[in-house]
């Protein structure tokens, strides 16, 4: 999977991607409600879920080693990490420049 996150980060302008597990509580309380902020936010953000379970190489090469975390990559670049505990809204206010300036009038 490794290479096929690789593909996805550089064939679209916006990925966000989350990382957790089934045996994370926390993964899978915030995984349909980050999703469903950031499809409301920025529609052409493409979003990932990656279980670490199953894929512990890819989340080693990215450097994941705790739960949840999310990495959001802006052109091919890592924008942002959060690890752990973060708002979701804030993740959705702290993307908002970034994403006006990148999409123009789409943001």
């Amino acid at each position: 999977m490794s290479s096929n996150l690789t593909q996805v980060i550089q064939s679209h302008d916006a990925v966000l991607v989350l990382f957790g597990a089934p045996t994370c509580r926390v993964c899978g309380d915030i995984k349909p409600h980050l999703f469903e902020a950031v499809q409301k936010a920025y529609p052409s953000m493409q979003t990932v879920y990656i279980n670490c379970n199953d894929q512990v190489d890819t989340c080693a090469q990215r450097g994941v080693f705790s739960l949840p975390v999310v990495q959001v990559y802006l052109q091919g670049q890592k924008f942002v990490e959060k690890m752990r505990v973060f708002s979701i809204a804030g993740l959705i206010d702290e993307l908002a420049r970034p994403m006006q300036l990148m999409l123009g009038d789409e943001a």
